[in-house]
């Protein structure tokens, strides 16, 4: 970690002013109402922190908090108190192109690392007493995408067990038995040791997350869209998170299959099914979606890949875009312009009752996304399709 990283593209941060909903109309003095977005390449931690030690992170009116954000110039919001749960999910969060310096001054890391280690000692200094001696035992919880955990693991376990060799560390990775504020997409990595080794292994796990950012880290802006000033005289802007996200039994019953079909090129099939199904199968497994390719439908140059999953569509994460964006580079033809560049063309099928929705009136939708992707989207007649789609 030592060294200052490299530079990145700037990023604006949104703001916008809150209203205060409802009765409850508690008054956050100070608060700046800032509202927080979470930017798809920034540096995220949700660290968990129990309910009794919250009030070494917020401080009495907040102060605790707000000269955190202050100091360390990242976000820090604090999730509600979800029913059943004895933590609350301590969302921590910057831009990776900014760096701070760490107290022996050599170490630079980002923002929200700097945050995390500080929000750490303060929920850990009250079993520490002052004294980090080998004697005290502490444990350390954080809430990883599913993902995003492979950063951590490693093909075969190695990265984690080098972590736990080097800093002496004990560290789980737990997929059942989550808290009840973890989401359905989480999984929870849990650090155990002295006070000693559990920081160098917390400083090796996030700069792991740091440089491997989950591909769905977007989606907790819109989950956190309808914050409201709950509790707001002690933690200022709350997010209430939707319950469909939690692991909580749903009924299956109101679960939609969503699929998509694309337009893949015949050559490009051994790299979507891999040796002996290697490839295939580990994106069926990590996503959760059902992918086929159907081979009877091969008419030329073009098969058709279909990707399906039953779903709850008001779920921020969707194991079908999450197949889709994995296969895309290995379906899409590839061609090398005059410049040197690649250019990817990617093709679905979409059946006419549903491509309104890609449309938009007067082209309003196909447009917005042409200008916000900068790609070049192309909506064919079915005169043009490919031999492929017409069986």
């Amino acid at each position: 970690m030592a060294g200052q990283r490299n530079s990145y593209g700037k990023r604006d941060h949104s703001q916008s002013v809150y209203s205060e909903h409802g009765t409850n109309k508690r008054r956050n003095v100070g608060d700046d109402r800032e509202q927080f977005v979470i930017n798809s390449d920034d540096t995220v931690y949700r660290y968990l922190c129990p309910v009794r030690k919250i009030g070494s992170i917020i401080g009495r009116g907040g102060e605790i908090v707000r000269q955190l954000r202050v100091d360390t110039k990242s976000k820090i919001r604090i999730g509600d108190v979800v029913p059943g749960s004895e933590e609350r999910v301590v969302t921590i969060y910057s831009s990776r192109d900014e760096t701070n310096a760490l107290d022996d001054g050599d170490n630079f890391v980002s923002p929200a690392e700097d945050a995390l280690f500080r929000v750490h000692d303060k929920v850990v200094a009250e079993d520490l007493h002052g004294d980090e001696s080998e004697s005290h035992q502490i444990t350390a919880r954080l809430l990883v995408p599913s993902d995003q955990i492979g950063c951590i693991i490693g093909k075969g376990g190695q990265i984690v067990q080098n972590i736990r060799t080097e800093t002496g560390a004990q560290i789980r990775i737990l997929k059942g038995d989550l808290p009840p504020s973890a989401l359905a997409t989480d999984e929870l990595v849990q650090i155990s040791g002295e006070a000693s080794v559990v920081k160098k292994a917390l400083h090796q796990i996030a700069f792991r997350l740091h440089e491997n950012p989950s591909r769905s880290q977007h989606f907790l802006a819109s989950a956190m869209s309808n914050a409201y000033p709950a509790g707001g005289a002690l933690l200022g802007p709350a997010a209430e998170w939707p319950h469909s996200l939690y692991s909580a039994p749903r009924d299956e019953r109101s679960s939609k299959e969503f699929s998509l079909c694309i337009v893949c090129p015949t050559a490009n099939i051994g790299g979507v099914i891999g040796k002996g199904g290697a490839i295939i199968n580990q994106i069926r497994q990590e996503s959760g979606a059902v992918i086929k390719v159907d081979s009877s439908s091969t008419d030329g140059d073009d098969c058709l890949i279909t990707i399906s999953a039953k779903e709850f569509f008001e779920d921020a994460f969707s194991p079908t875009i999450e197949a889709a964006v994995r296969l895309q580079p290995r379906c899409s033809e590839k061609v090398e312009r005059d410049s040197g560049i690649l250019s990817f063309t990617t093709r679905l099928l979409v059946p006419t009752s549903r491509i309104g929705c890609l449309i938009g009136k007067g082209g309003s939708i196909v447009t917005e996304m042409r200008r916000t992707t900068k790609a070049n989207i192309r909506i064919l007649s079915k005169e043009n399709l490919p031999k492929v789609a017409s069986g």
